[in-house]
């Protein structure tokens, strides 16, 4: 697939697996819309743009319907079309079924879920008229499970099912629906949490060794796997793993 003047809605555009995929669908000729919560997302679309790439940044919570909404309107006024969607928004909640709040468990569930229902919901439409993709990030630990990450966990197993679901839904829209699986990576978000723990360090070892390939992965090697999926016109409902084998 060719995806010069093609359109892209991508969320969580503004740090790591996000950035790394707005700017690479950019460098192939993608008019790239990014969405996060974070103000961060102007810088992305200013790097973007100072290479000649075409990009505008739409702030806002995709929990939000009314905000999706916009989003998506926004999108169309200014492009005419929608063709290929990333849903990469995402939050990590620490936590165990026991010690997790109800508020952390609706909040995970509300961004990671609800938030790609929202978003696919309105861009279907416009997806319907050029035949267009749709690619879900979920996560290794959807297909494994992960210590103390209980409503993360979950809310990325339902975006494996929620994949397969859009992807029979939709086949007869010519839509395709994909998902990506990474493993731990090397994003800002990770490096936040680990400040967080009482020995970062030794904590950053121990996810390192729980990589089979004893490394993290980086953000352009997610970004990539995206690509693939996005151009791969006889895959949908295919969930690909980029896990550094986290997951055999």
């Amino acid at each position: 697939m060719n995806l010069k003047g093609k359109t892209a809605i991508i969320t969580g555009a503004a740090a790591g697996i996000g950035e790394a995929t707005v700017k690479l669908l950019a460098r192939e000729g993608t008019n790239v819309v990014c969405n996060d919560i974070s103000e961060s997302g102007l810088r992305v679309v200013k790097d973007i743009q100072s290479t000649g790439g075409e990009a505008i940044f739409v702030r806002g919570d995709i929990s939000d319907e009314g905000f999706v909404q916009q989003l998506v309107s926004d999108t169309i006024e200014k492009y005419n079309q929608l063709d290929i969607l990333v849903n990469n928004a995402g939050i990590v909640i620490p936590g165990r079924v026991d010690n997790t709040s109800s508020e952390d468990w609706n909040r995970t569930m509300e961004v990671n879920v609800r938030g790609v229902y929202l978003v696919s919901r309105f861009a279907i439409p416009h997806l319907r008229k050029t035949q267009g993709v749709i690619i879900n990030v979920a996560s290794a630990v959807a297909l494994m499970g992960a210590k103390d990450r209980a409503a993360y966990t979950a809310s990325k197993g339902a975006l494996v099912a929620l994949t397969r679901a859009m992807a029979v839904d939709h086949m007869d829209d010519k839509i395709r629906v994909n998902c990506i699986c990474p493993g731990t990576t090397d994003t800002p978000s990770l490096k936040d949490r680990l400040a967080k723990l009482p020995n970062p360090e030794a904590a950053r070892k121990q996810f390192i060794e729980r990589q089979p390939l004893k490394r993290f992965g980086q953000s352009e090697e997610i970004a990539g796997g995206i690509l693939y999926l996005v151009q791969a016109e006889f895959c949908t409902g295919t969930c690909l793993s980029v896990d550094g084998g986290m997951a055999i």
